[in-house]
Parts: C-alpha cells; structure tokens; sequence
C-alpha cells in the first residue's frame, strides 16, 4: 500500500466535475444525512470542491492541492484521508492522468442519495440510526418527508392530452428541419447540464460464498430460480452489514421465501436485522474502517524482518481475525464484539492500532479480554494520538519498559536494611573524653565508665 505523498502532492493539479447538476436541497441532505456517517472533515472537503463549480455548471478551473489545503487548513494527509472516505460512501470518483508536465486529478463530484433512497437503503441507514440513535433519526425522517397526497382513485382525472391542446403546423420550407437536425447533432466537446440519478451503495456479490450457500439449501424448499440478481444484492449487502457467513444466511432466505416460491427481500432484511440485535444486545452495526488505512501504513516495502513482517499484518488484517487468531481460533463472545466494536467507535482508534492493543490486552491478562483493562489503555492511546501500528507498539514497549524499570526499583528498595542502633551524641562524646588520655585516670576507672555507658544503652534500648 501506497502512503499518501506516493498518491498526491501539494504540486498536483486538480479540477473539480459535478456527474449531474447538484441541487440545493442536497446540502440538507449531506448535512444531515451523511456527515453524521463520514464526519466534518470529509464535509468540508465535498462542501468546498462543490464551491468550486460555478453555479449551475459542471467543471472548474483548475487548481493545485496546495490551494485547497490553505482553504481547508487541514494536511495533505487529513486530505487524502477524507476523499477516500467520500470515494468509499459513493460522494466522489477521482480519475488521474500523469504525464511530462506532472500529475492532474479529476474529482467528480456524485450526488447524494435522496431521502426516499437513503432511509430505505438497508445499510446506510442502519448505520445512521446506531450513530444518531432512535429520536433524531425519526426526527429526520419527518423533516425529509410530507403528508402524503390525497388518494388518487378519489378524484377524476381531467388532464388533456398534449394532441389535445396543441396542432403541428407544417413549415413553410424543410430549411428549417434541415437546420434543425445540424443544430442537434451531438458536439464531441459538450454536453447537456443535467441529473443522474445516484446508485446507493453496493457491496460486490464475488464478496459473498454463494456457492456454499446454494449447496446447503434445498432445492425443492428454495428453487436457484429465486435468488435473482436483485436478491443475490441484498444478500451481499446483508452479508456484509451484519457480518453473516453464508451457513446463517441460509436460515434467513428459508424464513423469507413466500408461497411463490420467491424470497421476499423485506422479509430477508428484517430476519437479519433481529438476529444481530437479538445476539448483540439490540445494538445495531456502526460504520468503521475495516482495515488499516492507507495514510496510517508505514510498512510500505515488502517486510524483511519479523517485526517488519508483524507490521504489515496488523496493517492489513481486520481486527476480529487477529482477535481469532491469538486465541487459537475461538470466535470472540459477544461482549468481546461489542467491546471491541466500542473502543473503534468511542476512541477512534484504527483497525491496525486495535490490533496491537488486542495482543498486548491478551498477553498480560492470560488471554482476558477485560473491558475495563481495554478501555484504559484505549483511553491512553486515544490521547497520545496513536495512529500508525508502529507508533502503538512503540508505546507498549515503552510502557513495559517503565513497568519493568519500576518493579527493579521496587524490589532493590524492599530488600532488608542493615540494622543499625540510634546512638545518642552523649555517647559519643563520654566515649572520646574517655579514651582522649588514658593517663588521666587509670585502667580501671576507665573500664567501670565503659560497664556504666553500656548499662545505660542497655536500659536505652529496652
């Protein structure tokens, strides 16, 4: 993987392209919609791109990334960041040409969905309901909808027909069909300024072992017939969304199929949806980064060392499989998920950063996974602005430096202390007085003030 200075500099030109004529009403719809999912910095960027088409146009002038990092006051990296989230989410598609003169980007700008699509999208929506919660997103939901109109089947139609109202005259002379038909021809350099209706967000059927999954339904139950190209979509992105393999997704399709013999992708939606709310404790899925990305990978050499080769895998590796993997293949319980889901939500901590936490967690508990062990050092992370997998095993050898230091401290001022006596002064002066000139009394009276010193530090002492 490419670090961003590989994929863009501040020298590289770029213009800006709208697929469609962007409408005011899209603003509401990114505001409230969207940006809750994406987040301000990816707003912004979209807002500001958007500023440089001139009304009711569909390109711009040209620019340099240098320009737009003054107008965002954000880094070349926070940039490129945010346009892959905007690509990933369906906002932008960016196309490049590199030549003599150096490196051009395109940035097409793509609607959004409207209301109607996204709340009835099955994942997007989703994960705006779990990110907003139950209130503001009903809230929402009234404020992009209205009263439906009176039913039609009340009231007569008496619309006229276009024959009914006009007559075609005939022309005068076929010069004017004739220029006409020049005038219509289709320009290589033009195009007419319009809408394209927007594609909600698919996950790639070839993600999906529909293989396995055909082989274990029964054909007279659920005939092949049934999964339709409309349907093998939603179980992708079911698949996806609620993290079902293809074994489980076999009891929703049973649950869903009709006396038609059709699977009803209602139905389907709603099997999933309580089964995940049912076994993670009615929470829904959040939207988070699958994997590492890209602007935080340093590991960008094909790795030599193993410490090289460890980098590269955290980086490249989501965390529920390195969770299953230091276990020795045991899927992590439920609290385990949630956990883990909360810590990439609440600390904002990338897959690869999670990664190392998962092991050092692991390691020092004897393979507990205690939430309370987890959110603190999460906590810690989050506030040193751990981003990159090498940073955070940096930090955790430098924490267990300080441990391993301390506890040597510890133990070397633990260790049992020489006894010594306290000594009154008295003593050590009657002691030099007397042994200062022995000539001045004689052997004995020396001695009886010695046995009197000694009864006294006796007597002191108990």
């Amino acid at each position: 993987m490419a670090q961003h200075w590989q994929e863009i500099l501040p020298i590289d030109r770029y213009i800006v392209a709208a697929d469609g004529l962007l409408h005011e009403y899209d603003r509401k719809v990114l505001t409230f919609l969207y940006q809750p999912l994406i987040g301000s910095t990816c707003f912004s960027l979209y807002m500001t791109l958007w500023a440089e088409l001139e009304e009711n146009r569909l390109w711009s002038e040209s620019s340099t990334h240098h320009l737009l990092m003054n107008l965002l006051e954000m880094n070349l990296k926070d940039i490129y960041e945010a346009r892959l989230k905007l690509e990933g989410i369906g906002l932008l598609k960016t196309r490049v040409k590199t030549d003599e003169g150096g490196r051009s980007f395109i940035y097409e700008l793509h609607p959004p969905l409207s209301p109607e699509q996204f709340f009835l999208d099955g994942m997007l929506n989703i994960y705006l309901y779990r990110k907003i919660g139950k209130n503001h997103f009903s809230r929402l939901k009234r404020f992009f909808s209205d009263q439906q109109k009176p039913r039609e089947d009340e009231y007569v139609d008496v619309t006229r027909a276009f024959q009914d109202v006009f007559a075609s005259g005939a022309p005068g002379s076929m010069q004017y069909i004739q220029a006409l038909s020049e005038e219509l021809q289709e320009e290589e350099n033009q195009q007419f300024i319009g809408r394209n209706e927007p594609s909600p967000i698919q996950i790639g059927v070839d993600t999906f072992d529909f293989d396995l999954l055909t082989a274990g339904l029964n054909e007279s139950l659920v005939p092949k017939k049934s999964l339709t190209p409309k349907v093998k979509t939603v179980i992708s992105n079911l698949a996806f969304l609620y993290q079902i393999d293809a074994i489980e997704m076999k009891n929703f399709i049973l649950g869903a199929i009709n006396e038609h013999e059709e699977i009803d992708i209602e139905d389907l939606r709603k099997g999933a949806r309580d089964w995940y709310q049912f076994v993670n404790y009615d929470q829904l899925p959040s939207l988070i980064n699958r994997t590492q990305p890209i602007v935080h990978q340093t590991q960008i050499t094909e790795p030599k060392t193993q410490e090289e080769k460890l980098i590269r895998s955290y980086e490249t590796t989501p965390p529920l499989i390195v969770f299953k993997e230091i276990s020795g293949g045991v899927e992590p319980s439920n609290a385990n998920l949630k956990t883990l889901e909360e810590i990439m939500i609440k600390y904002k901590l990338p897959p690869g950063v999670v990664n190392v936490l998962i092991e050092v967690v692991m390691r020092k508990t004897d393979m507990k996974f205690t939430k309370g062990f987890v959110e603190s050092i999460a906590s810690h992370w989050a506030r040193k602005q751990v981003k990159t997998v090498k940073e955070a095993m940096e930090l955790a050898k430098n924490e267990e430096h300080k441990v391993t230091e301390s506890k040597k401290t510890t133990r070397s001022s633990n260790k049992k202390p020489i006894r010594t006596e306290l000594i009154p002064d008295w003593f050590d002066e009657s002691t030099k007085d007397a042994d200062k000139d022995p000539a001045q009394g004689n052997n004995s009276e020396v001695e009886a003030k010695k046995r009197a010193i000694e009864e006294k530090l006796k007597a002191f002492r108990k």
